[in-house]
């Protein structure tokens, strides 16, 4: 049987992170994943995926992450349920990450940060173009020097 997932997606709000009695770690972080296509009126909706990280993962992951960063995860579907303290029963169906991975630094998500706190959207930011690189061959006449040492064969 095969149960794998894969997503790509943003933080809701800040991991919560808990103990249990046993002294384990668990977080838990609801991830908003964009569809891979637009409605009728071309707005992108997403679908909000709960999921759940143990032990020492989960430390690091909430130490790293907040609000709106960028992740990715691989884990499985897992499916649970329980009596509320109506007697109600609840079924929860959440992914159970095995892995994770930091998609931006935290200067990136520092600096989107900021700027939605200013009012301003990452779209109205001009992109920045990078320097033109520099050619090493640039005034060698014509001339270059390879060595065998050089070759990669």
């Amino acid at each position: 049987m095969i149960n794998n997932v894969t997503l790509v997606g943003r933080l809701t709000k800040d991991p919560e992170l808990r103990t249990t009695g046993s002294g384990n770690y668990v977080a838990m972080f609801t991830l908003a994943v964009e569809r891979n296509y637009v409605d009728q009126q071309g707005n992108r909706k997403a679908d909000f995926i709960n999921c759940v990280l143990w032990r020492k993962a989960a430390e690091t992951f909430c130490n790293y992450t907040s609000k709106g960063s960028l992740v990715g995860i691989v884990g499985s579907i897992q499916t649970r349920n329980y009596d509320d303290k109506d007697g109600k029963k609840v079924f929860v169906t959440e992914v159970l990450v095995s892995e994770f991975t930091f998609l931006e630094s935290r200067k990136e998500r520092e600096n989107r940060t900021n700027n939605s706190s200013n009012g301003e959207s990452n779209s109205s930011q001009p992109m920045q173009t990078q320097k033109e690189p520099i050619d090493p061959f640039t005034n060698t006449n014509g001339q270059v020097d390879i060595s065998g040492d050089d070759l990669p064969f």
